[in-house]
């Protein structure tokens, strides 16, 4: 009898143990095989990336200030000058010719300066006689010893001379005017003589020199711009000039730290920090219509460091901080989906139970009972990750703050030690809350999560 109660209770064993096998047996073979990644604490950084040119500081665009033939260049491009450095020198015939016409003028307009004082002169002598003249006439006349012809006559004769004396004095205003008009004139062909002869506004390097012994010089106007002969640029102080999508530039504020990969010089990067944030997109030219065009905002990086063998114009990449967070719980960004859950009225989640169906001997994946939501109830988008709970994959709204190259920063919903789904893609997309779930081989001897980077 003993020993066939001791049958007995073995069988029982054997048959219990089978079936817990076979239940861990189709749930590991029916449940959608994914990766897992505990959750822990790391130090995070949100990083604009953004790409650009290396552009002086400071650069001066070397022009002409009047018009002329070149006749000597000394300078080439790339050369480095010094503030009063000669550079180049404009033909002088021309403008010689013109600064002898504007002594000629100013010379004429002196001399018809000095003839009309000497024309005032006489006339103010000529007015003296002819009130001497009436004086003595309108004595006559009281004694009855002219007569009426000869006193208007006289009379006449002093107001001629008063409006004489007028013009010679306004013909002295006028010559006055025209030989400041002369000698405005005169100053200005001195002024461009001087100009033929141009040097160096400051030090720096010759980065781009657009002219030639013999080529013409041409002076800008209001609607036409100038010949630029040379560009100095000063090298001491650079910046990279880089163009920020309109989704990232509410983040980019000034004094950011960035740091600054040249093309032109591999395997080095330059620290820098942000000094100029644009306000008006670039503007740039559509040539397909139908197309839609990126919108972009330059954003200027001053270079902290000394760049060698640098030019104006290398291309590079900068990678601005705009925000760090130390020691937060973190998911991966592979981890954080979106599905449509169901809220009650008073907006708390509600998990739906899932119907099973069988196929045969293999369990399918869990499905919602109805896609139509019950009275009082909503269904909306929610971002969330699936945690690892008892061979489940149970969906956890989250809710995010920075995002770091390879992680989102939680700030709730999650906590250090939560295993979350993390892959494949597939996976992750196809599963539904409450799935079975099974983890891939490389997952089973996961160690514990520890606070770090």
């Amino acid at each position: 009898m003993a020993r066939k109660k001791v049958l007995i209770i073995v069988g029982v064993v054997i048959i219990l143990a089978a079936v817990v096998a076979a239940n861990l047996y189709f749930r590991r073979e029916t449940g959608v095989s994914v990766n897992a990644e505990a959750i822990r604490a790391r130090d995070l950084e949100a990083i604009v990336s953004a790409s650009g040119k290396i552009q002086p500081k400071r650069q001066v665009n070397v022009s002409a200030n009047t018009t002329g033939r070149v006749t000597r260049v000394a300078v080439e491009e790339g050369q480095r000058v010094k503030a009063g450095q000669f550079l180049l020198e404009i033909d002088p015939r021309s403008l010689d010719a013109q600064l002898q016409r504007g002594e000629a003028s100013v010379a004429a307009a002196q001399s018809s300066l000095q003839q009309s004082r000497a024309s005032v002169q006489q006339t103010r002598v000529a007015l003296d006689l002819a009130r001497q003249n009436l004086k003595r006439t309108q004595e006559l006349w009281k004694e009855g010893l002219t007569t009426r012809e000869s006193l208007e006559r006289a009379e006449n004769d002093v107001q001629a001379r008063e409006a004489e004396l007028k013009t010679r004095e306004q013909e002295i205003q006028t010559n006055e005017q025209r030989i400041k008009v002369e000698e405005a004139g005169l100053a200005t062909t001195k002024y461009n003589l001087n100009q033929i002869i141009i040097s160096a506004p400051m030090d720096g390097l010759v980065t781009r020199r657009s002219i030639e012994e013999g080529e013409t010089a041409v002076l800008g106007t209001m609607n036409n711009a100038g010949s630029v002969l040379l560009t100095i640029a000063d090298m001491s102080v650079l910046e990279a000039e880089v163009e920020v999508d309109e989704t990232e530039i509410p983040s980019v504020t000034l004094g950011q730290q960035a740091k600054v990969t040249i093309d032109a010089v591999p395997d080095r990067t330059f620290k820098g920090h942000v000094t100029e944030v644009g306000n008006s997109p670039i503007q740039t030219t559509t040539q397909n219509q139908g197309q839609r065009q990126a919108t972009t905002f330059k954003v200027v990086i001053t270079l902290d460091e000394e760049v060698p063998d640098v030019r104006p114009g290398f291309t590079c990449t900068a990678e601005i901080t705009t925000a760090t967070r130390k020691n937060v719980v973190s998911v991966p960004i592979q981890a954080l989906t979106v599905r449509e859950m169901l809220y009650d009225d008073k907006g708390e989640m509600v998990r739906e139970q899932p119907q099973r169906r069988r196929r045969g001997n293999a369990v399918e994946t869990p499905v919602s009972a109805s896609n139509e939501p019950p009275p009082g109830h909503t269904r909306k988008e929610t971002e969330g990750v699936f945690v690892v709970s008892s061979g489940r994959g149970v969906f956890t709204p989250v809710k995010v703050g920075i995002a770091g190259e390879q992680y989102f920063e939680v700030l709730n919903g999650l906590k250090a030690g939560d295993e979350v789904i993390t892959g494949p893609f597939n996976s992750v997309r196809e599963l539904s809350d409450g799935g079975d779930v099974k983890l891939q081989q490389n997952n089973r001897n996961r160690n514990r999560p520890t606070t770090g980077k």
